[in-house]
């Protein structure tokens, strides 16, 4: 197709000279083939660019900056990167810890409420006056060695709050342990019973219940007690995780108050594993984060990462590194809906939506604490990581477009020559 292409061109071009003339129009653009185009080529290096028709993974660094700069690209803010600005990102990403958030008097915090079902035992040293009529029960701790005792039938507690105990009448104990019932109905039998003893039991826990839910073996409603359970305990409770660890968050909601943590950083830290209390919702959330990586990189892929979150070096890594035969080590640009708030001296044309901006992050990895800034950098989810290929690399694509253009006419010169 090429031996009958170029003789066409050549006739255009020379005109009705005859055959000898195109075969010396041939020889002398053999000799001076790349004397001719060099110069064009090295004009289009100069400027960074080459004709849009040469395959490439995407923009080189200096159409993003230039179509930017003349108002092209509208509506998205381009921002270099500097150890400030990685540092400020990470600090406004930061997650709240539960020590913080979630704070718990010392001690359990269990206590009886409304639907829990009581048992109380009462004791009183002989003579006994009210509660009497039952066997006499050894008692060490009474002088006489005997005590006469009867155990109420088991009551519920009212929806005020509230328990009936004879000759004390109704007894308020929502929001109290058993050992401070214990001491009120005492203190409400005094001068009726002959030093009364009393103890209270939970028969059954319907009040102090945590709810599990999310990504556990079982959903589940798990009862408090006096020993005091914690944020671990109730993912115990609930029969462990179905995903791993590293790709798990844990939500603590208690009352109007929500968040959330990597369950890395709970079982790391001792102190994010905070007491529970009743009414808490504890939740396991799979967190399948990604980052898509594009351009000159060792690997064009969407990357996984954990809930724990990972920095542009990690990314990069995780990625291959760059290709050190194509990457513009100066155009590393991380595309992202960023929060409006997040974004400083942010262009007039770039409208929020949902209070997020478009936003590319722009890292040159040709000055050397730039390495330090990437550990910084925070990936978000749904990032997109784009590496530009370097105009050395667009150049010898170019050269090989000419090679592959000239062979055909060197080819066809020698057949003329024959």
């Amino acid at each position: 197709m090429n031996d009958r292409l170029w003789p066409c061109i050549f006739s255009i071009v020379t005109g009705p000279i005859g055959r000898q003339r195109q075969i010396q129009v041939l020889r002398v653009m053999k000799k001076n083939f790349f004397a001719i185009c060099l110069p064009a080529v090295l004009t289009l290096t100069g400027c960074g660019t080459f004709p849009d028709w040469i395959p490439t993974s995407g923009a080189s660094r200096q159409q993003v900056l230039e179509q930017h700069d003349s108002g092209r690209i509208k509506g998205i803010q381009v921002v270099d990167v500097n150890d400030v600005l990685a540092r400020e990102l990470a600090k406004a990403k930061q997650r709240g810890q539960f020590s913080d958030i979630f704070t718990s008097k010392a001690g359990n915090n269990y206590g009886v409420g409304p639907g829990d079902v009581l048992e109380v035992t009462i004791w009183e040293t002989p003579p006994a006056m009210l509660f009497g009529s039952t066997a006499p029960v050894p008692l060490p701790s009474l002088s006489s060695g005997v005590a006469t005792s009867v155990t109420l039938p088991t009551q519920m507690v009212a929806a005020d709050g509230t328990i009936t105990i004879p000759f004390a009448g109704r007894v308020s104990v929502a929001g109290r342990t058993t050992e401070q019932i214990e001491a009120i109905i005492v203190s409400h039998l005094k001068g009726k019973a002959n030093q009364p003893q009393v103890l209270v039991t939970v028969a059954k826990n319907n009040a102090s219940n945590v709810t599990i839910v999310g990504e556990v073996n079982t959903s589940s409603m798990m009862p408090l007690t006096p020993k005091g359970e914690r944020l671990l305990d109730a993912l115990a409770f609930a029969g462990g995780l179905k995903q791993p660890v590293s790709h798990m968050a844990v939500q603590l909601s208690r009352g109007n108050t929500t968040d959330a943590m990597p369950l890395d950083s709970v079982i790391r830290d001792p102190k994010q594993n905070v007491l529970l209390e009743p009414g808490d919702v504890v939740t396991a959330l799979f967190q399948p984060l990604t980052f898509s990586v594009l351009g000159a990189t060792g690997k064009n892929a969407e990357i996984p990462f954990e809930a724990q979150g990972i920095s542009l070096a990690q990314a990069l890594a995780r990625s291959g590194g760059l290709n050190d035969n194509r990457a513009d080590a100066r155009a590393i640009f991380v595309f992202r809906f960023e929060d409006a708030k997040l974004v400083k001296n942010m262009d007039p044309s770039v409208k929020p939506s949902n209070d997020k901006v478009p936003v590319v992050y722009e890292v040159n990895l040709r000055d050397p604490a730039a390495f330090f800034v990437t550990q910084n950098f925070p990936i978000e989810n749904h990032d997109l990581i784009y590496v530009s290929n370097s105009p050395g690399a667009e150049f010898r694509k170019f050269l090989s477009f000419l090679a592959l253009v000239a062979n055909p006419a060197l080819t066809f010169t020698n057949d003329f020559s024959n």
